[in-house]
C-alpha cells in the first residue's frame, strides 16, 4: 500500500513526547507526513508545525494511523474508522500492561513501519460487531464496535433480567450482574474476566457470557457469527441497567428496550506484530499454558 500520510494517535495524557519526536523524525525522514491526532498534538513538541485534525476527522484523512497506548485508545480508533466507512488500517503500539490489540512493542515501532512502507507488512482483518438499539418499536441508537456490548446493573442495583434470542428462537432469561455479547476478538477482553472462552479471532463466532449468574447453569455459549442476538431488559422500580460499547461509551437503557447485536459489514485492519503468532501472543499477555 502507497502511504504518504500517517495519523498519530496517543493515549490521553501519556507521557510519551521523546517517543512523538522521535516518530515524527522518522516519518519526515521518509517523506511522510505526520497528522496529529488534535489532544496528542498537545503532548508532542515536534507536533507544532505540523497539521492537526479531531479523532473523527483522522481516518479521511490518511493511510495508515499509528496508535500509541493500550486497546482502549485503538478500539476507539476502530469505531471512528468504521463510521468513516474508509479502509485505513491501524498500527497498534503497546504502552501499558496488557494490550491484546496494541500488540507490538515499543521497540518494534520502526520495524512495523518500514514493513508497512516497504508493502511487506502483514494485515488482520478483525470483524465488528453492529449494535442496534430500539424503544417503542423506533430505533434511537446505532454503533459499530470491534470487542463487545455489555449490559451490567447500576452501582446499588439488585441482578439485573435480561431476555435473550438468537435470530428470532428465544433463547434463556438471564439472571445475573449483566451479559457480555462478544465478537471473537472481544473474547480477550471482558469476556474472558467473566469467565468465557477464548475464541481465536479469525472465528467466525459471537460469544454470549453471562456475568455473576444466579444460575450455575447460565453457562457462556458460541454462536454462529452470521446470528442476530437480541437483548430486551426488564428493569423493576429503582434499579439501574446500563448498556456500554467496548467500554468506551454507553447510556441507561429502560424496561422493554430492545439490543439487537450482529457482525457488522465494516471491518478493521490490524497491523501484525511480525515476530509473534496470535498463540505466541497468549503465552506472552496471559501465562497461558504456564503451570
Amino acid at each position: 500500500m502507497a502511504v504518504s500520510r500517517i495519523g498519530i494517535v496517543a493515549k490521553r495524557g501519556l507521557r510519551a513526547a521523546e517517543h512523538l519526536s522521535a516518530l515524527d523524525a522518522w516519518l519526515a525522514e521518509r517523506g511522510i507526513e505526520p497528522v496529529y491526532e488534535t489532544d496528542t498534538a498537545a503532548l508532542a513538541p515536534s507536533a507544532s508545525s505540523r497539521q492537526r485534525l479531531t479523532r473523527e476527522d483522522l481516518p479521511n484523512a490518511v493511510d495508515l494511523i499509528a496508535v500509541l497506548g493500550g486497546d482502549g485508545t485503538l478500539l476507539a480508533m476502530a469505531a471512528r474508522i468504521a463510521q468513516s466507512g474508509r479502509d485505513v488500517p491501524i498500527l497498534g503500539v503497546n504502552f501499558g500492561s496488557l494490550g491484546f490489540l496494541t500488540e507490538i512493542r515499543i521497540d518494534e515501532i520502526y520495524s512495523s513501519l518500514q514493513s508497512v512502507v516497504d508493502g511487506t507488512a502483514v494485515f488482520e482483518s478483525r470483524k465488528m460487531l453492529r449494535a442496534e438499539a430500539a424503544r417503542d418499536g423506533s430505533r434511537f441508537d446505532t454503533r459499530i464496535l470491534l470487542n463487545d456490548v455489555v449490559f451490567t446493573k447500576g452501582a446499588l442495583s439488585r441482578m439485573i433480567e435480561l431476555s435473550v434470542w438468537v435470530d428470532g428462537a428465544f433463547v434463556t432469561r438471564v439472571k445475573a450482574d449483566g451479559l457480555i455479547v462478544a465478537s471473537a476478538t472481544g473474547s480477550t477482553a471482558y469476556n474472558l474476566a467473566a469467565g468465557g472462552p477464548i475464541v481465536h479471532p479469525s472465528a467466525d463466532a459471537l460469544v454470549l457470557t453471562p456475568i455473576a449468574p444466579h444460575t450455575l447453569t447460565n453457562r457462556p455459549v458460541v454462536i454462529p457469527g452470521a446470528a442476530t442476538v437480541e437483548v430486551r431488559a426488564h428493569v423493576a422500580d429503582g434499579d439501574d441497567v446500563f448498556v456500554t460499547y467496548d467500554g468506551q461509551s454507553g447510556y441507561p437503557i429502560q424496561q422493554g428496550d430492545v439490543v439487537r447485536v450482529a457482525t457488522a459489514d465494516e471491518r478493521i485492519r490490524l497491523v501484525k506484530a511480525q515476530s509473534r503468532s496470535y498463540f505466541e501472543l497468549l503465552r506472552e499477555k496471559l501465562k497461558w499454558g504456564e503451570r
